[in-house]
């Protein structure tokens, strides 16, 4: 069954770009031309067309390949910094943590000398092994992803989406 409107595209036409002229109260968007609903739609598109492919094909899940590519990049972490890189809730980090240590990837500790509560999070050798062969792959797609945009489209995107992230960290984004 075809739920798509008929004649009407679900993606907005880029030619004509519903955001050029947003009236402060918003009354001229509709739910498929909100921001957050187009970003979260591409990242639905790219997780599934490019980064599930590269993860499975090397057996790990998508949370599996982003913990341990942050894991390579910041070990040893303390898991609540773990959790606030990855952008998850802590009960998916820590069920993705256990996966990872099932799989000899990572091993999560008490803190040395430290409270039992507070959790450091390292990487093996193995998990070590696994980031070295998956990650070219994963950075000749994601290059691939950014070639289809020109330069100057990358910078843009790069710089809006930055200027975006910074509003939401600094409470600029509030019904007041």
């Amino acid at each position: 069954m075809d739920t798509k409107p008929k004649g009407r595209s679900i993606r907005p036409n880029p030619d004509n770009c519903p955001w050029t002229n947003v009236q402060e109260d918003g009354h001229n968007l509709t739910v498929d031309q909100f921001p957050s609903t187009v970003i979260v739609q591409l990242a639905n598109s790219l997780r599934r067309e490019v980064t599930t492919k590269y993860a499975e094909k090397y057996g790990l899940t998508v949370s599996e390949w982003r913990l341990l590519s942050l894991l390579a990049r910041f070990a040893p972490i303390p898991f609540s910094e773990l959790v606030a890189l990855s952008g998850s809730d802590k009960a998916l980090v820590s069920r993705t943590l256990r996966a990872l240590e099932q799989h000899g990837f990572c091993k999560v500790q008490p803190e040395p000398g430290g409270h039992k509560k507070k959790l450091i999070c390292e990487i093996t050798h193995a998990g070590l092994t696994k980031h070295e062969i998956v990650m070219p792959v994963a950075q000749r797609l994601q290059a691939a992803v950014l070639a289809q945009l020109t330069k100057t489209e990358r910078e843009i995107m790069y710089s809006a989406l930055m200027k975006l992230h910074e509003a939401c960290d600094n409470g600029k984004l509030t019904l007041d």
